[in-house]
């Protein structure tokens, strides 16, 4: 920025004893102090000036022009560089939340957050921070210069045009201060209205609501388009008016100096630099303008990109592979209450169970009971409100929460798979290079979707297409079993896993996890009562506790009106 500067100074420098030749080379002859260089050069007479000084001008402007294309360039690539330093750093500490945080927000706003809002903070606030700082250097350098030709009318010239663009910042504050929030407000919207029509593109097509659909994205589409227009016109506008208040500026300025003694030889010179000082510094002034234009405009988009990099990371990030927690025994769940939120009930309620090492247990009870938040507080993916959980008498708590999970692989009732090879979805989050081939294909088996895979041409390369929509339901459900499998976890939790397969594979795929040793604990939440036939032990779940427990003959006698003892509530 200050070489830059420096370079402007000089482009505009070299304008005065070029125009000074070209209209009256004997006066540039005869100055004191042009006479070393001109004895250095061997010049003899006033003629001989006018190639060299056109040589210095040329060689001057070619300067100023390479230092101002090397900071555009430095400026671009800094801006960029620090842009993708900010949407990583979101993506990051984004995926290291804790599961509550991602159900209490909106995918949408961390979407925009990552790829909308860092991209608009670089062009928003990095690159106009970086320009308004240059624009600033530079008018001081332009100005210094201009002083040293005519400080009256450098002065003039600059203070009109800065007290217009005073003016101008203080009416337009308040207006590009609504476009900040409309934009970052509206960009979320629109992202989450895609998420939601495309989401849900099936309903949309059998009900015909494409066109709801369409009004809720045009309206948000429409106000950011709106916002983001304004805000262009607000930072851009002002040129014009400043080009022809300065081409008027020294069109007045020609004709005073032209009144003077020796007219239009002693004007040229004069007009030339301060001609040349207005072109550089009106844009540099117009740069300035629009960069705190700019910035205004993307205020609270940098807000929230902040507050998403905020977000804290755990102690484990960084660290080495974590070790396993040691399980040789049982899970104590002592006294255990959870609530989302402190507004919303409990949704359990000083719930007892023991789980011993090895076991398959089955958990039932109506929606709503809380099933599926027992497993998600048993996975470490939600803590406890009140009580405690134990792995072997050893409390679990925040700090040991990543060495338990490197127990637990999970397999829920919708399977997200990533559009990419069969494989990389049964190795999900292995890296292409390191994934074992004969232990996806050992999964797959075990998971009874092996024959349907090495069915198909590509075999375990077959692509899924996005969110699997090129597999059926039973077949997603397979590779999401198989996931869990490849893992070699041993303590598997299917949460309605089998629900989508039919009665002879969902046996399969039971019997086959049956097999796969007694050191494997197995949770499985099911609607269908079938489905835990072979579960050790079956617990049923009502308002917030455990209602009764028992094998799965016990269960039918009670739900066929036969009475039998309450167990204790121990598995």
């Amino acid at each position: 920025m200050v070489c830059a500067s420096f370079a402007e100074i000089l482009s505009i420098g070299a304008v005065l004893p070029f125009l000074a030749v070209l209209t009256s080379p004997e006066r540039i002859f005869l100055l004191p102090s042009a006479q070393p260089f001109i004895h250095a050069a061997g010049i003899t007479n006033a003629s001989q000036l006018l190639f060299p000084l056109t040589i210095t001008f040329g060689i001057a402007a070619i300067i100023s022009g390479a230092m101002r294309l090397l900071l555009l360039w430095a400026n671009t690539r800094l801006s960029f560089a620090t842009g993708a330093d900010l949407s990583i750093s979101i993506y990051r500490r984004t995926l290291y939340q804790p599961y509550a945080v991602h159900v209490s927000r909106n995918s949408s706003e961390v979407i925009n957050g990552i790829s909308g809002k860092a991209n608009s903070v670089i062009f928003s606030i990095i690159l106009p921070v970086l320009t308004l700082i240059s624009s600033s250097i530079m008018l001081i350098a332009i100005l210094i210069a201009l002083l040293s030709v005519d400080p009256v009318i450098a002065l003039a010239a600059f203070g009109g045009f800065g007290l217009i663009y005073g003016f101008i910042i203080k009416f337009t504050r308040s207006r590009q201060l609504i476009n900040s929030k409309c934009i970052a407000g509206e960009s979320t919207q629109v992202i989450k209205s895609l998420q939601e029509g495309l989401g849900g593109i099936r309903d949309i097509l059998i009900d015909g609501s494409q066109a709801a659909y369409c009004y809720v994205y045009r309206n948000a589409d429409y106000r950011l388009r709106s916002s983001q227009g304004s805000s262009i016109f607000i930072g851009q506008s002002p040129r014009f008016v400043i080009e022809a208040l300065g081409m008027m500026l020294i069109a007045v300025l020609a004709y005073a100096l032209a009144k003077q003694p020796d007219g239009i030889a002693k004007a040229m010179p004069v007009l030339g630099v301060l001609a040349l000082g207005a072109q550089r510094l009106m844009p540099v002034l117009q740069q300035a303008y629009g960069s705190w234009s700019t910035i205004q405009g993307g205020q609270v988009s940098l807000c929230d990109t902040l507050e998403l990099l905020d977000q804290p990371l755990p102690d484990y990030v960084d660290q080495p592979p974590i070790k396993p927690l040691s399980f040789r025994q049982q899970i104590n769940l002592n006294n255990l209450s959870f609530r989302y939120t402190e507004q919303t009930p409990l949704v359990l309620k000083n719930l007892n169970l023991i789980i011993t090492k090895g076991s398959r247990i089955g958990f039932i009870g109506v929606t709503g009971s809380g099933k599926s938040t027992l497993l998600d507080i048993i996975m470490g993916l939600l803590q406890p409100t009140d009580g405690t959980i134990e792995i072997d008498d050893q409390l679990l708590t925040t700090g040991n929460n990543r060495s338990w999970q490197a127990h637990i692989a999970h397999v829920p009732q919708a399977i997200f798979l990533a559009d990419s090879t069969i494989e990389e979805n049964i190795a999900f989050g292995i890296s292409k290079g390191k994934i074992d081939h004969e232990r996806v294909k050992q999964a797959a088996r075990q998971a009874q979707i092996a024959d349907i895979i090495e069915s198909w041409p590509k075999k375990y390369q077959t692509y899924v297409g996005e969110r699997g929509i090129r597999l059926s339901g039973g077949q997603r459900q397979r590779i999401g079993i198989a996931r869990a499998l490849y893992k070699q976890a041993d303590v598997i939790i299917f949460d309605e896993a089998t629900s989508a397969l039919d009665n002879e594979t969902e046996q399969a795929v039971m019997q086959s996890i049956e097999s796969l040793g007694d050191d494997l604990t197995v949770l499985i939440i099911a609607h269908r009562l079938t489905t835990l036939k072979n579960c050790t032990q079956i617990v049923e779940l009502a308002d917030g506790g455990i209602k009764r427990t028992g094998t799965y003959q016990e269960i039918i006698n009670v739900r066929a009106g036969f009475p039998r003892p309450l167990e204790p509530v121990q598995v």
